[in-house]
């Protein structure tokens, strides 16, 4: 499987996306095309079995799972709705999800999420989500509402999983150093647009477009002697309304490189390496276009990697 990261500011549209690709909501335009087919032209049962093979783990642990269920009745919800196998099929089955993300099923089935921490919760969500065996699991946020120790359990349960399952991650992150991390792909969001798609090591090596090259100047540095970003390479600014967004380039209001086709002519997407698409009218192409500082921004510190730990 491959797991695609969806980078953007507070209110670029990533929620947004990962929702419309569930159907929910329907988006008013385009095509959703999963597994050949297009999800847009689908309604009631078909809809529904298409949905069996892509799931969802939300950014709260706590919120999205009902605190009077039980964890097995909680994970035995979506067998439930799609009728699979009997009472003691599905509990069998519940029973081996739990053990795959680290719950023994003996000391977790029967309680209920007010008796679990937050790492716990967002197992249980993970068992939830893999007990169809889809092909695809979209994470809004699954691990910033978590500890570090504990965010980085997750993300090796995620990685475990995806290896033994062959799962594909819709990747959503505020964190671009995380989503490094753990990203195959990069594809980078600002106000309900893409403006680049690629390779996550190219994407941060070497960003074609302004608004990426700017969020990658704002991943902080450890190390005290690295350059620091120059002050006309920062966003400037808030973003435009979405509902009223402005002609053309999107990011314009706010981009140093700005020009009157900008207002003009919204840019469209277009290869300009392997696998590497921008959509902006003056990319950045070459590599004196992009400040010294960069470079010690695009390479994240050291990550923390901690084997999974049953309980916590």
């Amino acid at each position: 499987g491959e797991t695609l990261g969806i980078v953007g500011e507070t209110g670029s549209g990533k929620s947004t996306l990962a929702r419309s690709l569930l159907q929910a909501p329907r988006p008013k335009s385009g095509a959703v095309v999963f597994q050949g087919t297009d999800l847009v032209t689908l309604r009631g049962r078909r809809l529904l079995d298409a949905r069996r093979h892509m799931q969802m783990v939300f950014q709260d642990p706590f919120g999205s799972l009902d605190p009077k269920w039980r964890v097995e009745d909680l994970v035995e919800e979506p067998l439930i709705a799609y009728r699979v196998g009997d009472r003691a099929a599905r509990r069998r089955r519940v029973g081996e999800v739990l053990d795959l993300v680290g719950l023994d099923p003996a000391r977790y089935a029967r309680r209920r999420p007010r008796e679990l921490s937050g790492g716990q919760c967002q197992r249980v969500a993970i068992a939830r989500a893999v007990a169809l065996s889809p092909a695809l699991i979209v994470c809004d946020e699954a691990v910033s509402s978590l500890d570090v120790l504990i965010q980085a359990q997750v993300l090796n349960l995620f990685e475990q999983l995806r290896d033994e399952l062959s799962l594909s991650y819709l990747f959503i992150a505020h964190d671009l150093a995380l989503v490094k991390q753990v990203s195959d792909r990069v594809a980078v969001m600002y106000l309900g647009k893409m403006c680049e798609a690629g390779p996550a090591e190219t994407i941060y090596r070497q960003p074609l477009h302004p608004y990426t090259l700017a969020l990658l100047e704002s991943i902080p540095s450890p190390d005290p002697e690295a350059p620091r970003a120059p002050v006309s390479t920062a966003i400037q600014g808030e973003p435009p309304s979405p509902i009223h967004p402005p002609s053309g380039c999107r990011f314009r209001t706010r981009c140093p490189r700005a020009q009157e086709l900008c207002a003009a002519q919204e840019p469209q997407m277009r290869m300009l390496g392997e696998q590497h698409s921008v959509a902006c009218h003056f990319p950045l192409e070459a590599a004196a276009d992009r400040p010294a500082a960069a470079a010690s921004a695009a390479t994240p510190g050291p990550q923390l990697r901690q084997q999974s730990i049953e309980g916590r």
